[in-house]
């Protein structure tokens, strides 16, 4: 006998509805099992969307592991922003991404706009300057 299929309000209803999508999960298409579990599948997404949110990358991380996936360095990815002084700068967050570069990258590496123009901090100018002095002398 199939459990009635019902809005997920609880902890323990999501455990329930991933077994019973998992007892049904292989079924083939056309089959009450496989609406069963478009039906379950449509559930826990929207269960999981409110209890388990997963928040956008910020935009350096994303860079960094679409450098890591293309087996690119700092230097490619300098050709893209425009040098590999400024791929520092926006790596360790001591400049913000242009309007270009944000461009360049969405273009040369496919990272979605919306992520590219997310707010993300900024090491502060007087702390760049001192890491700047520190260095040098």
């Amino acid at each position: 006998m199939k459990k009635e299929i019902k809005p997920i309000r609880t902890e323990a209803e999501y455990k329930e509805a991933l077994k019973n999508l998992q007892e049904v999960f292989f079924a083939e298409e056309g089959t009450p099992e496989f609406d069963r579990a478009e039906i379950l599948g449509i559930l826990i997404e929207n269960y999981e969307s409110k209890y388990y949110p997963i928040e956008d990358p910020d935009p350096i991380e994303a860079i960094k592991y679409l450098m890591e996936e293309n087996n690119m360095n700092q230097n490619d990815l300098g050709e893209i922003l425009g040098g590999k002084s400024k791929a520092s700068l926006i790596l360790n967050k001591k400049r913000a991404l242009s309007i270009s570069m944000i461009r360049n990258l969405h273009k040369k590496l496919k990272i979605p706009l919306d992520v590219l123009f997310m707010e993300y901090p900024i090491a502060s100018y007087i702390l760049f300057i001192a890491t700047f002095l520190v260095a040098f002398f």
